[in-house]
């Protein structure tokens, strides 16, 4: 007998995290968890035109945008964790010094190509150049991953000198080695959450499956993939 099955959209930060959660969710509730993982802009697309999915997994903005357009139920935003941005460099490559601000601005442009995502990591790290005058001169060496390509396959290809992604992307990928995280004085952190989508036709069920990935439980999971709970 099949188990009844939810399912969920998420961007690909939270992707490696949701499979696991949700082969655990499983094994204590007998619901099946059934999540696809796509580039963030993506996925708001596809449940702001009601495509049906219980539920979705985006950085907080989007979903508050998704709720105020109808497509998430009100009230059902739960924070499920903080994802800080690392800086990676292709395997066997020099790395840069990023240990202060002043380090990684140093080696942003000293770095030939640079990869970011389109997601709020890649926005943020614009708002940085800006910030320290230097967008226009950079923009040139900027290789953006298409959405639902990790900036980890440009590093790993050669394709981009440095680049900067949550560390959730960044973790077990062959190919590349993560230098570090961003300084705290410049740290980019997003927090991504969960919402019901207002096409689930079993709502309820998807609370409670929210209520378990925002619970204690999944604390140890969260920080295995390179996360904090939020």
């Amino acid at each position: 007998m099949s188990l009844p099955t939810l399912t969920g959209i998420s961007s690909m930060a939270t992707r490696a995290l949701l499979a696991e959660l949700s082969s655990a969710y499983e094994q204590r509730s007998g619901w099946r968890v059934a999540f696809e993982s796509v580039g963030g802009v993506d996925a708001a697309r596809r449940v702001a035109a009601g495509e049906a999915f219980d539920v979705i997994v985006l950085a907080a903005d989007a979903i508050d945008k998704l709720d105020a357009a109808g497509r998430v139920v009100t009230g059902s935003r739960v924070d499920l964790v903080r994802s800080g941005v690392s800086v990676a460099v292709r395997a066997g490559a020099a790395h840069p010094d990023i240990a202060s601000e002043e380090a990684v601005r140093r080696a942003v442009l000293g770095a030939p190509t640079l990869g970011c995502s389109t997601g709020p990591s890649g926005v943020a790290l614009m708002k940085l150049f800006e910030r320290w005058g230097i967008a226009q001169a950079m923009a040139p060496r900027i290789v953006q991953a298409p959405p639902g390509v990790p900036v980890a396959a440009l590093v790993a290809r050669g394709d981009a000198a440095l680049g900067f992604q949550q560390l959730s992307e960044l973790l077990d990928v062959q190919g590349i080695e993560v230098v570090g995280p961003l300084p705290v004085a410049i740290q980019i952190v997003t927090t991504f959450s969960a919402g019901v989508c207002a096409a689930s036709t079993q709502a309820d069920a998807a609370r409670a499956l929210l209520d378990f990935l925002a619970s204690p439980a999944c604390a140890d999971a969260k920080r295995r993939q390179g996360m904090g709970p939020a």
